[in-house]
């Protein structure tokens, strides 16, 4: 199976990187990824990753929720719990960053389609880009929503959109600057680009470190610090023009790094340390274990 080693910053193209800590694949394989880290723009990004024709192996497995729903354990029916919460906060900075009550929206990586659903129902009009078979079956299924293959971003009508997001997408994707470059062709003038990803700066990955659950190798290409996606999204001409913290994932990742850490024994643990962070995230949004940023085209 080929593999991709980067000699330079995936992010910024800096050559001045080296590795940092080394993190085990917990949900499907039990290999083990160097992650390296960036001097110049403080992004990392994980070392011998699949490339994007081997990598859907990595996401077989009834663990990874996006894809499967699964209901399976306490975590993801905590997870499920809180949806219906997150739902609203999603719809809401839809709203806020496009200043419309219904608009169209794309949506990357959408997963099963509960989130375009969610947005169906209030009389957006939606396109959904999935790359899993399954996760796009299961969207048919469960929701009646046909997402199209993530290859049909590169053919879509230009200036068509009022919205897209990317919810825990971006640091999966091979061909990050193609991505950043079509989505801005696609955005409407005044549309809204809205991105969530995990944030290794948070409290929670500082104490969790090379356990913390976000690592998520190799399914997370990149891992990054809000300097790094200012970076980057400079790069594209696209600013940020406010940030929102995702407060229930401090919560989330502890608890599925703590059973990493004791195989399932530390729940209390994992709820404090999520508190820990979710605190900390509420007084200052780059200390978020996720951050949402919302963006337009400048």
């Amino acid at each position: 199976m080929s593999s991709i080693y980067y000699k330079a910053c995936p992010i910024c193209g800096s050559g001045n990187i080296h590795k940092v800590l080394a993190a085990k694949d917990h949900t499907v394989s039990g290999e083990t990824f160097d992650i390296f880290h960036c001097g110049h723009c403080s992004g990392r990004f994980t070392q011998h990753v699949p490339g994007s024709a081997e990598i859907g192996r990595y996401y077989q497995s009834q663990e990874y929720i996006s894809h499967s729903e699964t209901k399976k354990g306490l975590i993801n029916r905590l997870y499920h719990s809180v949806r219906k919460i997150t739902m609203r906060s999603k719809q809401n900075w839809v709203k806020a960053a496009t200043g419309l009550k219904q608009g169209s929206l794309l949506d990357i990586g959408c997963g099963t389609g509960a989130f375009l659903h969610y947005m169906k129902q209030l009389n957006w009009d939606i396109t959904g880009l999935e790359p899993d078979d399954t996760a796009r079956s299961n969207a048919k299924t469960l929701y009646g929503i046909e997402p199209l293959p993530s290859s049909e971003l590169f053919h879509l009508p230009a200036q068509q959109y009022d919205a897209i997001t990317m919810w825990h997408v971006l640091e999966h994707v091979h061909s990050l600057h193609d991505y950043l470059r079509q989505i801005r062709t696609l955005l409407k003038p005044e549309g809204a680009l809205i991105i969530a990803v995990p944030n290794y700066t948070s409290p929670d990955a500082e104490h969790y470190k090379e356990l913390w659950a976000a690592y998520d190798v190799p399914r997370h290409l990149y891992h990054f610090s809000p300097s790094s996606m200012e970076e980057l999204l400079k790069q594209h001409k696209i600013r940020i023009v406010r940030k929102h913290p995702m407060v229930f994932d401090g919560f989330y990742v502890s608890l599925l790094s703590e059973k990493y850490k004791t195989g399932g024994n530390g729940l209390i643990k994992g709820f404090w340390n999520g508190f820990r962070s979710y605190r900390k995230g509420l007084k200052n949004v780059d200390r978020c274990s996720s951050v949402v940023y919302e963006c337009k085209a400048d």
